[in-house]
């Protein structure tokens, strides 16, 4: 069997537009090994697509002889950010000249018990705080579904400890396949730029998704069945070099076009 090495390393969003290029490269017959965040990752190896996962560069995993090495770093191989406004997978598979046949949808099998089920799932937390909108925009959207008499709860990740300060109504989960499993039976899912709203359009769940400072053409998730919502200003994308007023992420503007484009 053929071996390759892939590494990319970034957060839970950037490793999840990486999966449609492990898929196609396993088809093609390779045994592969990664390097990246393993927690990430094996969701990946479940599905089929990774054999082996590594957290670092050690030598033994480096030297061992492989009949493809794919890098995408800063240092070595391929740029992991595109020079221009391209969607990331599209210019991963530009990079690698790979034919564009990839699952739309992330398969996994949702939990028979889910905490989440037939619930909306709402996350307003990201990776960085330069994404995240005033709490208001989410108690907004709390008016709007208990006024349609839908049920919903907040996902707290390990980096949204905070979210517990605005709502008891929430389940705080750190492993990714136990969340997966669980946002796989929602009825909708509501959040930010985020690796869980990345996860949640992956996985085919109904997804509203708000951007802000960060480019929707470059990062927007993997998945059939997600709506973009953004106010389209002319100063956006700025990310990471944000203005302290942030007019892209204004609460109320940002729930108007919510409630333009919403249908749970």
């Amino acid at each position: 069997m053929k071996r390759l090495l892939f590494y990319r390393r970034g957060g839970l969003g950037d490793t999840l537009l990486t999966f449609p290029v492990l898929e196609v490269l396993k088809s093609q017959g390779y045994k592969i090994t990664v390097i990246g965040v393993k927690a990430y990752y094996q969701l990946a190896q479940k599905v089929g697509w990774v054999d082996e996962i590594y957290e670092d560069l050690y030598p033994q995993v480096l030297n061992q002889p492989y009949d493809l090495k794919i890098f995408f770093s800063k240092t070595e191989g391929f740029d992991p950010f595109p020079s221009e406004r391209i969607w990331l997978v599209d210019y991963y598979f530009s990079c690698l000249n790979l034919p564009k046949k990839f699952s739309q949808i992330l398969p996994v099998e949702g939990s028979t018990e889910s905490i989440l089920k037939n619930k909306v799932v709402l996350h307003p937390g990201s990776g960085s705080s330069k994404k995240i909108p005033d709490f208001l925009l989410f108690s907004m959207i709390e008016e709007f579904l208990n006024e349609k008499n839908i049920d919903y709860i907040y996902i707290v990740g390990e980096a949204d400890k905070w979210i517990k300060d605005f709502t008891s109504n929430f389940w705080e989960v750190e492993d990714i396949e136990v969340l997966a499993k669980a946002l796989k039976t929602a009825r909708g899912f509501i959040g930010l730029d985020s690796g869980i709203s990345h996860l949640a359009s992956y996985l085919g769940v109904k997804s509203f998704i708000f951007f802000g400072p960060t480019d929707h053409i470059v990062w927007r998730p993997i998945g059939p069945n997600h709506t973009i919502i953004t106010l389209g200003l002319k100063c956006s994308p700025c990310f990471p070099k944000t203005c302290s007023e942030r007019p892209c992420l204004e609460p109320q503007n940002l729930f108007f076009k919510f409630l333009e484009k919403v249908d749970l």
